[in-house]
Parts: structure tokens; C-alpha cells; sequence
């Protein structure tokens, strides 16, 4: 009988790097933007397939983003690292060996900051985060792709194999056990992707496969007559999302204490077990017995020298380690008051963020306070810019506007220049043309709002003898009712009036 059941997790993480050729090669890499759509095994050169007298060549860029990904994780960078074979034949490894390390990984010894999640799966800043170890990223080529069914999904005896991927730079990051759910190992992936993108290391779009993530997961089980026992280790393959993450990591939880009762194994070497998902029936499936370092048979690779990142080499790197999303939206919520869904959405991508910055310095220069500029941009991008983002299927930054063009229309509208349905009118009318000067283009559209007195006084007027029991409702102190009367004042108005306006007038008017 089992009396607890408390999980031990570890992550190992595939990232697959945004260098435009290979690690070792100069064949072009399909992780590279623009590169993604090549027919099948077109990237190919003599290196990539091992072909005899083909040597490799180090690529240097691989090498900085390795650096960048691990100064991020706080690691500390081997100088020297060395390159290992790793030896194994799979028809997706052509050389029948994985140019690796092993012995001296370029980063190690690090630890990433990870916050709880709250209930709609947002970091909870309010909770202490947990610290994950990591235990080292090591530098790697990544292996070619195998297909067990044909073009369209049909039926084949056989295996198709496409060595693009073969020879692509893959950064491994391996955690130590320190994760105990699910929930812990999503938000440690979401916050590794984040940064991964973030610092353009990576395109990092899980469907084609640039990030993967492989948990290993057992259990520490207390025994009806006081033994502790651990479960073997089970590693989850190549997961490409959060959701088969969870589903995975869940599912193993839950019957690991069943297969320890039916069998009795217990964790020692040569039992740890290799796992596919199957996302359909959403249950891990036995692929292999997991192989022990040993049976790697890794030795120094003969053909490469070790690789030594001084400390001018890394000065070099850090200078573009920029501030992390996670410290962004932290600050986001802090700075400008902003809901940690907002402060999230603005601070994942790169893109998005640095043009959300530079809109707050453009409205600072124009005299807004820092707190209501923070606001006043939010509102503009996952407002108007979103909506625009979503139609067109490009980044928030990408929509036409520019910074300059979005300060000048959040002016208008904190001056009272433009009402709030004006504000969408002219942001597309920007986005058009996004050199033009935004009080121009709204007297052209006819969104300036009248400062008539006399008209206002009179729309109202109007509003008030069609609405008598809405204005006794309002004198009597239902505040409330009064926004019925701003909006048919409003429709009046034809958007030359503003509703903050109209609604202080109409209460000034009851009071």
C-alpha cells in the first residue's frame, strides 16, 4: 500500500538556435527566418552527411547565442569547452554519431527565477518563485526528422526521412529535479521560451519543432511499512507544446504509482524508460529502455579543437543581454499600473516591446507623466493596433502606426481634442499613412471635437425632455442612469463631443 506520493521532476530543453547556416557546416539551417519551407532534404552538403574527408567547422554565432541563452540562466561559461561524439545509429543521424559535449559543456551551473502561476496561468508576483538549478546547456547539432506516413497521411510500410533538420545548432538546456507539478515545469518552459525569443536566439515556434522539451519524471513513494521508494525515471520525448507538457508530465503521475505496484521496480541504473505522447488518447506510450551515458561511448571529437569564450568574448556577449520579459512585466504592473495580462502581452516579444517603450518616450516628450503614458500606449496596442495585428496577421509593431503617430493621437485624446470613437477612426487613418501629422488627419476626417458651449448645452437639452424619468433617476442619486444620457447626448454629437465632458456637464447640470 502506498501512504504518499510526491513527485520528482526534471527538464531537459531543445532549443533549436536562429543561426542562417548550420553548427558545423554551411549548408543553409531551416531554423533560420525564411528558410523554414525548403523541399525535403535540400540542405544538405557533404559535412551534413558525414561523407568521408568532410570536416566541420565551428559557427561562431551559435557559439554567442549559447552564451547569451546561458548568461540569462545565470550559468557560468567553461573556458575552454570541448566537443564529444556521442555514438548511436538512428536513420535520422546520418553520421551515426552526434557531434555533442559532454565533459566540458560551454554553460553551466546555473538558475532561473520562476514565478508560481496564477489561476488563468499569468505569473503570480505576489507568491515567492521557485528556483530552478540548471545543471548545464550544452551545444549540439540537432538530428533530421522521421515520417511514418506519406504525403497526406497515407498508409506506408516504411519510413521517410528528411535530413534538413540534420546538423541545425541545438543549445540543450538540462535542469536539475527541482520541479514537483505540472504547473511549475509549464511556467519554467513559457519563461524559457520567453527569454529564448526575447533575446532573438531562437524563432521559437513549436510547431516546427524549434523548441522541444523532454521531462523526466518518477515519484518518491511511501510505503504502509515505512520504506521510501523512487520509482524508475521516465523521459517524455520531444514535446513541442504546453499543452502536452501538462498533459504528459500529469498522466505520469498518476500511473507510475500503478506500474510500481504491478511490477515493484524501483529507479537503478538501466531503468530509466523512454516515452512518446500520444496527444489523440493523451497517454505516454513505451518507445525504449533509455540508454545510460555509457552506451553513448562518447570521446573527444578528433576533428574539432575545444572552443574557449574569454572573458572579452563574453563582455562582448552581455552587452546585448537586454532586460528579460519577466522583469519587464514586473516593472509594466509596477510602473504604469498595468494588469499582469496587459504587462504579459506586452513584454513576451521583442518586437511588441521595445515599440511599447519607445511610444511611452514619445509621450513623456510631449509632456505626459510617465505612470499615464505606460497606460495611455497599453490602451493603443492591445486596443486599436491589436485589433489591426490580428486582421492583417502581423506583430503589434508591424501595423503601420509609429511611435511618433501614436503619441501625437494619445495627446488628442488627453487634451479632449478626440472622443473615444474617434480614437480607432484616425489610429487606422495613421496606419495609412504614418507620416502624416494626426491633427490634420483628424480635422480631415472631421473627428476633432466641436468646443461649442452653446451646442452642447442644446443636445443636451434635447436629451433631457426625451428622457424625463432617466433625469429624475439621476437627480434622485442613481448616478448610473446618467450614462444613458451621455450616450444619446452622444449620438447627437455625431462624435464632435466628448463623453467625459458630456457626462460632467450633465451631472453638474443635476446636481
Amino acid at each position: 500500500m502506498i501512504v504518499s506520493v510526491t513527485p520528482i521532476i526534471g527538464m531537459e530543453v531543445h532549443i533549436e538556435l536562429a543561426t542562417h547556416t548550420k553548427m558545423f557546416s554551411r549548408a543553409l539551417s531551416p531554423s533560420f527566418a525564411g528558410n523554414e519551407d525548403a523541399a525535403p532534404n535540400t540542405y544538405l552538403d557533404p559535412t551534413v552527411l558525414g561523407l568521408p574527408g568532410a570536416l566541420p567547422v565551428m559557427n561562431r554565432r551559435a557559439v554567442e547565442l549559447s552564451v547569451l541563452i546561458g548568461l540569462a540562466l545565470n550559468c557560468r561559461i567553461n573556458a575552454p569547452s570541448v566537443w564529444d561524439r556521442k555514438n548511436y545509429f538512428y536513420p535520422d543521424s546520418p553520421k551515426a554519431y552526434q557531434i555533442s559535449q559532454y565533459q566540458l559543456p560551454l554553460c553551466e551551473d546555473g538558475f532561473l527565477e520562476v514565478p508560481a502561476a496564477d489561476d488563468a496561468g499569468f505569473p503570480d508576483f505576489a507568491t515567492a518563485p521557485r528556483r530552478i538549478g540548471i545543471v548545464r546547456a550544452h551545444l549540439e547539432e540537432d538530428a533530421g526528422k522521421l515520417s511514418h506516413e506519406g504525403p497526406g497521411g497515407a498508409s506506408i510500410d516504411h519510413s521517410l526521412v528528411d535530413f534538413n533538420r540534420a546538423g541545425t545548432p541545438l543549445l540543450e538546456v538540462v535542469t536539475a529535479p527541482d520541479f514537483s507539478s505540472s504547473e511549475q515545469c509549464v511556467m519554467f518552459a513559457r519563461t524559457l521560451r520567453n527569454i529564448a525569443r526575447f533575446l532573438e536566439a531562437t524563432l521559437g515556434v513549436m510547431q516546427r519543432g524549434h523548441m522541444r522539451f523532454e521531462p523526466n519524471i518518477n515519484l518518491e513513494l511511501v510505503l504502509a511499512d515505512g520504506r521510501t521508494v523512487r520509482t524508475p525515471i521516465v523521459e517524455v520525448k520531444n514535446l513541442n507544446s504546453f499543452r502536452s507538457l501538462k498533459g504528459a508530465i500529469e498522466f505520469e503521475i498518476r500511473e507510475q504509482p500503478g506500474r510500481f505496484l504491478a511490477d515493484g521496480r524501483v529507479m537503478g541504473r538501466g531503468a530509466k524508460t523512454t516515452r512518446g505522447w500520444d496527444d489523440a488518447h493523451e497517454r505516454t506510450f513505451v518507445q525504449r529502455e533509455k540508454e545510460d551515458a555509457h552506451d553513448y561511448r562518447y570521446f573527444p571529437d578528433p576533428d574539432l579543437p575545444p572552443v574557449t569564450v574569454d572573458e572579452s568574448w563574453t563582455t562582448a556577449i552581455a552587452a546585448s543581454l537586454l532586460e528579460l520579459p519577466l522583469a519587464r512585466c514586473k516593472r509594466y504592473m509596477t510602473e504604469f499600473g498595468l494588469a499582469v495580462k496587459e504587462a504579459s502581452a506586452l513584454a513576451e516579444d521583442r518586437g511588441p516591446c521595445l515599440f511599447f517603450e519607445a511610444c511611452i518616450e514619445e509621450l513623456r516628450g510631449r509632456g505626459i507623466a510617465p505612470a499615464r503614458a505606460g497606460k495611455l500606449a497599453s490602451n493603443m496596442l492591445l486596443g486599436p493596433a491589436q485589433k489591426r495585428a490580428n486582421e492583417r496577421s502581423v506583430a503589434l509593431h508591424e501595423v503601420g502606426i509609429t511611435a511618433h503617430g501614436i503619441a501625437a493621437l494619445g495627446v488628442l485624446r488627453e487634451a479632449g481634442r478626440i472622443g473615444n470613437q474617434a480614437v480607432d477612426e484616425l489610429f487606422a487613418a495613421l496606419c495609412e499613412t504614418p507620416s502624416a501629422d494626426a491633427e490634420a488627419v483628424a480635422a480631415e476626417h472631421h473627428l476633432l471635437i466641436v468646443k461649442d458651449d452653446a451646442a452642447l448645452d442644446g443636445w443636451i437639452s434635447l436629451v433631457f425632455a426625451a428622457n424625463p424619468k432617466v433625469v429624475e433617476d439621476v437627480k434622485a442619486g442613481k448616478v448610473a442612469a446618467a450614462g444613458r444620457l451621455v450616450g444619446e447626448v452622444m449620438k447627437l454629437a455625431a462624435g464632435k463631443a466628448d463623453a467625459k465632458t458630456v457626462r460632467e456637464t450633465i451631472l453638474a447640470k443635476l446636481a
